[in-house]
């Protein structure tokens, strides 16, 4: 809003930096170490297989023979099979064929990102009217190579004292985005590029190499480069499945298309009427509407659309409307002071999409319908949502002392059956400020202090779908020409509103003239009536159903204390920091349990505890990967030492809740602000302390029989011989589904620290202000994730709350400089 009493402002800002990813990716071997490990965990396989193990000579005589017919590739200038002698280490002589950079596949689609983000606005206001006018630019290329953002934006707001008793405004708000991915579908997608350049192996190039002579590439008829597929273009050469055979990162990003166009359109409108001089009654209206385009081309060389190529084009047009009305009213009798609320709200959500696809390009670099010349297939869906409701609200407060608030509300729901659509939901609060009573009004050392409580509750109905009440069931599952149907989920017209209850009481405290101030708050939020989709057994021919399944609690303290460590001489040091303990535990179930993923489901633990295998070691006998037996009596089963019964048979490892949770001990925010005459300095650190993560991205990387994909740097200490100490065990392609069975090896301490933001600022003087005729002139440097420590290089703590990590987009550091001006 413009400022009324103040003449009319104009405000420039503009920032631009640089930018990569912020977090290192995870340490894993190189040439060197890849082929004697991976000739280790084949040889291995030979040696303890249940049947017919081979001798430890004839074992390693075996790998050195089979191993480069294993990985397909020979980086090396030594013989096929001469890359690893029979004692399992690499061949003295050989030194890379292959240039390192051809075998650096993450930088083959990094590069140094690059962001400008310019904003201007004007406002102004009169005894009647305001008004702001404002226009945004943003663009940046992202450190992924084809991943770019841009976007246009625009925003005017004016508000009318049309007349005494009337007021009205509108606010009218646009953007313009325009942007591509390389990222563009799941985590474990072959187009990932963080899944692919990770997870292939240190000895594929991204180039082919000309095997009849060794240490060039293999150029086509143009003298230029070849991406080398690995699919058995050059014969010969077909990476194993760990290496991607017949993907290729590189070439996919650079020919594959993944485009978005989108356009919003937000408008607010209302009018307020003032009458009986206690009185308002105030109208909203509230549209948003957005368009957006979606465009994936598959390209003609390699990928999911070769050799034919493909295009996919999906429009969807999202139309929501608010509207409510609002009666206030507000009186002051003496020193009690009241105001009320009585209200009706309506909401409705519509959501348009189609789809539709083609394949056999015709010529390439024309990206439209036209050129595929082979239909594919064409769906569209629209989605309804409506919810309404009435609410009331009552404040008081006496003296500015004692204050107490009441308020009520009823909504309905489309998402529920009519006779359960309705829910009841309340909250009151009540505060006290002490420091304005007769015995604190005067104190020298307490210059705020408040106590505040509030209960209430809130309805949810999100996360389960537009129709949860009604069985569904997907088209298009046809016979030739004999239509077909299959349900996908069963519908529950019992369902209700989930209901959140919440408790909390704080106290609000400054000392010293607010030199240093604060809250201490203690939580308490249950929830009642979860909604959860329920799996349903494959007899029942519906996947899921959605049930009311239980209740559970969050509680918790929060802390937060602000305070002037230093104020000397123009010089101040300010200290901001923030903590939260957290507690969640399921309090009702309609059945025992629930098992899901990572967790289990189950009152009196929480919904974040990690259920799952119990994994013990090693045994330095052998190197075999040890659980905690859950019946002794079952074949595989060992005894280390007394009273231990542990098995090497991963099905029969016992499952418990010693993981422990993804649940921090704590975890808040530290500010350090420096300010000095016209320079401010400041730092912001995120962080938190104990709680798991379950590394599942780690996991991977230990894999010890997935020839041809990478292998973390922790694989160099598997077990090796008897006597050995180790918590990694051994090498073993015949054993991977053991030694990496989902359990408590993967679970890591997810303590971490980060630099979220760090930011100097200088403002000009006001008496140079003053001769340039400006109001306000700031220069400023910032930085952003600039720093982040964990308990292992790569891993991502922050990603997920559940504690589970993926091949997700790993956040960005950003550096960047700019200025704003205020005429």
């Amino acid at each position: 809003k413009g400022k009324k009493g103040s003449k009319p402002n104009i405000n420039v800002s503009v920032n631009r930096g640089v930018s990569e990813r912020a977090i290192k990716e995870y340490d894993r071997v190189d040439a060197f170490q890849y082929y004697p490990l991976m000739w280790e965990s084949y040889r291995n396989s030979l040696a303890y297989r249940a049947t017919n193990p081979l001798t430890q000579t004839a074992a390693n005589t075996l790998a050195t023979a089979d191993i480069r017919g294993l990985l397909a590739y020979n980086p090396f200038n030594v013989a096929n099979n001469a890359i690893v002698g029979i004692d399992g280490t690499l061949n003295p002589n050989a030194s890379l064929l292959y240039r390192p950079e051809d075998l650096d596949w993450e930088n083959s689609i990094s590069r140094k990102g690059e962001r400008i983000d310019a904003n201007l606005n004007i406002s102004g206001a009169n005894d009647k009217t305001d008004y702001f006018i404002s226009l945004g630019y943003l663009d940046e290329k992202s450190y992924i190579v084809r991943s770019d953002f841009k976007r246009i934006s625009g925003r005017i707001n004016v508000n009318t004292q049309a007349t005494s008793w009337f007021k009205t405004g509108i606010n009218i708000n646009g953007t313009f985005t325009k942007s591509n991915t390389a990222s563009s579908t799941g985590t474990t997608a072959f187009v990932n590029p963080f899944n692919f350049t990770r997870g292939i192996g240190p000895i594929y190039p991204i180039y082919a190499y000309n095997p009849a002579s060794p240490g060039n590439y293999l150029l086509d008829a143009n003298g230029a480069k070849q991406y080398d597929i690995g699919n058995n273009t050059i014969p010969g050469f077909v990476r194993p499945g760990g290496g991607y055979g017949g993907r290729h990162i590189t070439a996919e990003t650079e020919l594959n298309r993944a485009n978005f166009r989108r356009n919003f359109w937000g408008a607010r409108t209302y009018g307020e009427i003032s009458f009986l001089k206690d009185f308002k009654f105030t109208t909203n209206l509230s549209v948003d509407v957005t368009n957006r385009t979606d465009q994936a081309y598959g390209n003609t060389f390699v990928g999911d659309a070769a050799p034919n190529g493909s295009l996919n084009l999906d429009n969807q047009l999202l139309t929501t409307i608010n509207f409510n009305q609002i009666l206030a009213y507000k009186k002051s009798i003496k020193s009690h002071n009241f105001d009320a609320i009585l209200g009706h709200e309506s909401y409705d959500y519509q959501d348009a999409n189609s789809s539709a696809s083609r394949t056999n390009q015709i010529v390439s670099g024309v990206y439209e319908f036209t050129n595929f010349s082979q239909p594919g297939t064409s769906t569209s869906t629209t989605d309804y949502y409506k919810v309404e409701g009435y609410f009331s609200r009552l404040n008081y407060n006496y003296q500015s002392k004692y204050f107490a608030s009441l308020s009520f509300r009823r909504d309905g729901s489309s998402r529920f059956q009519e006779n359960v659509r309705w829910g009841n939901f309340w909250s009151g609060s009540a505060a006290w400020r002490i420091d304005q009573e007769n015995f604190l009004i005067d104190s020298k050392i307490i210059s705020n202090l408040k106590l505040r409580t509030s209960y209430g509750q809130t309805g949810n109905d999100a996360g389960i779908g537009f129709y949860p009440s009604q069985a569904l069931f997907n088209l298009g599952r046809n016979n030739a020409f004999e239509p077909g149907t299959i349900y996908s989920s069963l519908g529950n017209k019992d369902l209700q509103w989930e209901a959140s209850k919440q408790f909390d009481v704080a106290l609000e405290f400054g000392l010293f003239k607010n030199r240093l101030n604060g809250t201490i708050e203690y939580f308490k939020r249950t929830s009642d009536n979860l909604l959860f989709d329920v799996p349903l057994p494959l007899s029942s021919g519906a996947g899921t159903v959605t049930r009311n399944i239980g209740s559970m609690f969050n509680e918790g303290i929060e802390l937060n204390l602000n305070g002037d460590v230093i104020k000397f001489k123009g010089f101040n040091w300010n200290v901001n920091l923030n903590l939260t303990k957290l507690r969640n535990e399921i309090t009702k179930l309609p059945q025992d349990e629930i098992i899901s993923g990572t967790k289990k489901l189950k009152v009196g633990y929480s919904l974040y505890d990690y259920w799952l295998r119990e994994y013990v070691g090693v045994d330095p006998v052998d190197g075999a990967a040890l659980y905690r037996a859950d019946n002794p009596s079952l074949a595989g089963t060992r005894i280390i030492k007394a009273g231990d019964t542990v098995t090497t048979n991963q099905n029969n490892g016992r499952f418990s809740y010693n993981g422990g949770s993804a649940i921090p001990d704590f975890y808040g925010s530290i500010t350090n602000t420096f300010t000095y005459k016209s320079f401010e300095f400041s730092i912001l650190a995120t962080f938190q302390k104990g709680g798991n993560v379950y590394d599942v991205t780690y996991a991977g990387l230990m894999d010890p029989g997935n020839y041809g994909a990478a292998l973390h740097v922790d694989a160099l200490k598997a077990w090796k011989k008897t006597g050995d100490n180790t918590n990694i065990p051994r090498m073993d392609a015949g054993q991977r589904g053991i030694s990496n069975a989902a359990s408590t090896r993967w679970l890591t301490d997810a303590s971490f620290i980060n630099i979220r933001n760090v930011a100097l600022t200088y403002s000009l003087p006001q008496q140079i202000l003053n001769k340039l005729k400006l109001k306000s002139f700031r220069f400023n440097i910032t930085a952003e994730n600039l720093n982040i420590f964990t308990k292992r290089t790569g891993m991502n703590v922050e990603e997920n709350f559940t504690g589970v990590t993926s091949q997700a987009f790993i956040p960005s550091r950003i550096i960047s400089t700019g200025f704003n001006i205020t005429f």
